[in-house]
């Protein structure tokens, strides 16, 4: 059995707004304490301090944070760098980023300041998604407090580095999500994938340098150069390592979120944290783990699969954001994945016909399977479609649309055929009737 993160080791220690987000206040927790001392760490020791705590990005692909800014340039050809922090946070299931920004907001704004010293950029840019407006305020009212006690601008904290800090608010799109089509939105284009390469840290914002984070990723940096590599690599398994906030959210008795260790097992996040499942462990149909684009895992995996990069991958499916769905046999699965299909044809930016064409067409066919219309045969040709999409698109977003219809077949396989044949036999009398 796992023991459960202690309360001393937690990151976010105002993950539920109990105390006030303001600078006095967020002092008291420990942020802004001698933040001098991490920048004169100087680039390298904080890069290779990153690298050793084994911290992976918390925004869904879980790429090594300290490896990812260790790409940017280390010595400027004359354009400025620049860090981005991607909290458009639109992932169907996923609501951590807001409780940062609106609760802990301090600690994502030192975070841009610790991050963007370690890649010689003197500007950050936060790019908030669309719907959050209590958010932005809170943001921006953090921003001018941290502006006017010299943590950032001119000589940000008497380091004699100069910091500017911006936040811009998105329109909407989940697109916008994917990191060069939020680059393109910031600089005001319609939000549309870039082909790679150049990746970002050779030609991002404005062909500038450039590295796009996850807000959560950028948050818990100065946590980890107070209190060590080692501190925050102790915690989850191997090439796993750190706390993590999970969503939860679905068909529990305490939908939550909550910070833990990666690694804890499935059944112990949910019974620990959020009540169990309602009805009990054994009214499980299905989790979906990582956010809306993960492929769903049925109960019998749910038993004793571990929440992390790794053992998710392992069953095919993956921790993306750690935004746990729950669905218990109450739950129509096929009408559910079908929302989620829905949902990716209507937010595909339509550059790549793959995705354009494809969402659009396995949507439709979901409907009918919803409906036990379509044929045994299409359960098979629906698979081969999400196939042809998953890896043949310019960004993600074709793939986050065939993986949920994917893990729908993978594992409800005998449910869609039984809806399909019960609606035959419905329809037979009807038929001889005529």
């Amino acid at each position: 059995m796992t023991t459960l993160l202690e309360d001393k080791d937690r990151i976010f220690t105002n993950l539920y707004g109990y105390h006030p987000w303001n600078l006095e206040a967020a002092k008291k927790r420990g942020d802004w304490d001698n933040t001098k001392a991490l920048i004169e760490l100087g680039r390298d020791k904080i890069i290779e301090e990153m690298k050793a705590s084994g911290l992976r990005g918390r925004g869904g692909a879980g790429f090594p944070t300290g490896m990812k800014w260790s790409f940017m340039p280390k010595e400027s050809d004359g354009r400025p760098a620049y860090l981005v922090v991607n909290a458009d946070e639109s992932e169907p299931g996923t609501c951590k980023d807001r409780e940062i920004m609106r609760n802990d907001p301090h600690k994502l704004i030192e975070g841009c300041l610790v991050a963007s010293f370690a890649m010689n950029a003197n500007a950050a840019y936060i790019y908030i998604r669309g719907e959050y407006r209590h958010e932005y305020k809170v943001l921006e009212a953090a921003v001018a407090e941290a502006y006017e006690a010299g943590m950032i601008g001119k000589n940000a904290c008497g380091s004699g580095f100069d910091f500017d800090l911006y936040i811009h608010h998105g329109a909407g799109a989940y697109i916008c999500g994917e990191e060069t089509a939020l680059l393109e939105s910031l600089e005001g284009k319609k939000g549309q994938p870039r082909l790679k390469p150049p990746f970002p840290a050779m030609s991002g914002l404005w062909g500038c340098p450039t590295t796009v984070n996850n807000v959560e990723s950028i948050a818990v940096a100065p946590t980890i150069l107070r209190r060590g590599a080692a501190w925050f690599s102790s915690f989850g398994r191997e090439n796993n390592a750190g706390t993590k906030l999970f969503c939860v959210s679905g068909h529990v008795n305490k939908p939550c979120n909550v910070e833990e260790a990666l690694s804890i097992p499935m059944k112990e996040l949910l019974e620990k944290h959020c009540g169990g499942v309602r009805g009990g462990w054994d009214n499980l149909l299905a989790v979906i783990p990582g956010g809306s684009s993960v492929p769903c895992l049925p109960k019998d995996i749910c038993d004793d699969v571990l929440m992390d990069f790794d053992a998710l991958k392992e069953q095919k499916s993956g921790l993306g954001t750690a935004a746990v769905i729950v669905m218990d046999k109450s739950t129509d699965i096929i009408k559910a994945i079908a929302r989620l299909s829905y949902f990716y044809k209507h937010e595909s930016c339509g550059q790549c016909t793959p995705c354009r064409e494809g969402t659009g067409w396995m949507w439709r066919v979901m409907e009918r399977l919803v409906k036990g219309e379509a044929e045994i045969e299409e359960i098979d040709m629906l698979f081969d479609v999400s196939k042809q999409i998953e890896g043949h698109t310019i960004c993600a977003l074709g793939d986050a649309a065939a993986w949920p219809v994917q893990g729908l077949i993978r594992h409800f396989r005998d449910e869609i055929e039984d809806r399909i044949k019960n609606r035959t036999r419905v329809a037979m009398p009807a038929a001889a009737a005529e």
